[in-house]
């Protein structure tokens, strides 16, 4: 019986298993993506924003299916860059569509609430850290992952209008009544940017694209408060760039005892799941599906995704150490990506049935060699 839940459970571990050292800690991305889809017999779709389409001073509304994907974060041995494998996908109705459904709504949070309780209960001794955009900077967010049995390390950006506030005071025996929740509300990041009696500390950090860049930030702990919930102890790190590169922004941590840079770096390496989006695009074929079944369009998405993973661990373990690269004239490149990693799987997989039913001498074969490994490389790096 097909079951999304185990088979995410199964790739997972696989994905652990070949990638990650006993103990090391899992580092998941969370973010969505949009599948543009406008069939009329497509119930799941809705009017979504198109991040691509979309600009600064103009939002793109684009009609498909809105997917929520957990990747885990790993390195590759034939990369500096680590990469983002996708094993958990699921897709995010609007509210009309629930609605027409008949089905119970849930936003972004409200789906990264469940994935990550399943992931905890799959893993339940190992540290976890959630990086998500701006999207899942949610106080009910926060406390579900401080509240878990062993608490998830959750990573997002930071509104500098957030309501930050100083721990209570001790509260004296004498006075009857509820404990207060929160002390002093503190100054509010935008008002600490603005600040010029602020002081900054200098940090080099390796920026998206692998470059390194020198910031400043500055960095303290409160507790995170929003109306109608218990406040949220977390670290928040305001950063800003001497050059002006970059518009200042925060950041923040659920656990209050990692550092500044650590939530710098666990932040940049959300890029990756990026990265995966558009090479899925690219090549396994996601967004050129064109079924209309319920059932199909359940379940073809997650299996590209499944396949982007599991294409990138079988070229692992083919090629442990390093991964043949395709180089052109016009279009160096110094380290192994997505399609190499493709076609390293592809040329496996079709080498050998030709030779296997052939005679040993190379030279009798039904497909002379040099032609054959000519086409075959050919069709390794085909789309």
């Amino acid at each position: 019986r097909w079951s999304p839940w185990v088979l995410s459970k199964i790739l997972l571990r696989l994905i652990i298993l070949l990638c990650l050292p006993p103990g090391a800690p899992l580092l998941l991305v969370i973010d969505e993506t949009l599948e543009r889809r406008w069939g009329r017999k497509i119930k799941y779709k809705g009017w979504f924003r198109d991040p691509i389409r979309s600009t600064v001073s103009r939002v793109n509304q684009t009609l498909g299916i809105r997917w929520i994907v957990l990747a885990v974060v790993v390195p590759v041995p034939w990369s500096t860059r680590w990469w983002a494998l996708p094993f958990m996908t699921l897709p995010t109705l609007s509210p009309k569509t629930s609605a027409r459904l008949n089905k119970r709504h849930r936003t972004l949070v409200g789906w990264a609430d469940i994935m990550i309780q399943k992931v905890r209960r799959w893993q339940p001794e190992r540290e976890i850290i959630l990086v998500g955009d701006g999207s899942y900077a949610a106080v009910a967010l926060a406390q579900r992952c401080q509240r878990l049995k062993r608490p998830v390390k959750l990573v997002s950006r930071l509104r500098l209008d957030a309501r930050l506030f100083d721990p209570p005071a001790p509260q004296p025996k004498s006075k009857r009544g509820p404990k207060p929740r929160k002390g002093t509300r503190q100054s509010s990041l935008a008002a600490r940017l603005a600040d010029p009696n602020t002081v900054w500390e200098q940090l080099t950090v390796t920026w998206y694209g692998g470059v390194e860049k020198t910031i400043e930030y500055v960095t303290g702990t409160s507790l995170w408060h929003t109306p109608g919930l218990d406040p949220v102890p977390m670290r928040w790190v305001l950063v800003r760039c001497p050059k002006d590169s970059f518009k200042p922004a925060a950041y923040f941590c659920s656990d209050p005892t990692v550092t500044a840079e650590q939530i710098l770096i666990w932040f940049i390496a959300r890029w990756n799941i990026e990265v995966s989006f558009e090479e899925a695009r690219a090549h396994p074929g996601f967004e050129t599906q064109r079924q209309w079944s319920d059932r199909a369009v359940e379940r073809t998405t997650p299996c590209l995704s499944g396949v982007f993973s599991l294409v990138v661990l079988m070229a692992k373990v083919l090629h442990p150490e390093t991964l043949p690269v395709r180089q052109t004239a016009w279009y160096p490149k110094a380290e192994a990506t997505f399609s190499d990693a493709l076609a390293a799987v592809r040329r496996d997989l079709w080498r050998g049935g030709n030779y296997n039913m052939s005679s040993s001498d190379d030279d009798l074969v039904l497909i002379p060699q040099q032609p054959l490994l000519a086409l075959l490389d050919i069709a390794c790096y085909s789309a």
